[in-house]
């Protein structure tokens, strides 16, 4: 899937995806180890995002 027809998330929806409190996933973003954009205020995170990000979790457990 390219980026520009990516599926974009809201903070709630990746919130409930990855089971994290807000301020965890804003602090995920701010770090950059979670990509998102921002569309007029609004701020909304690639599923391709989220996916990478548990991903690269699993690739440092290991």
């Amino acid at each position: 899937m390219t980026t520009a027809t990516a599926e974009l998330l809201t903070v709630p929806e990746v919130m409930a995806r990855l089971k994290l409190g807000r301020s965890k996933v804003y602090d995920l973003i701010r770090s950059r180890r979670l990509t998102s954009i921002k569309i007029d205020g609004a701020r909304r995170i690639p599923v391709d995002a989220v996916r990478d990000f548990i991903l690269g979790q699993i690739e440092e457990a290991a």
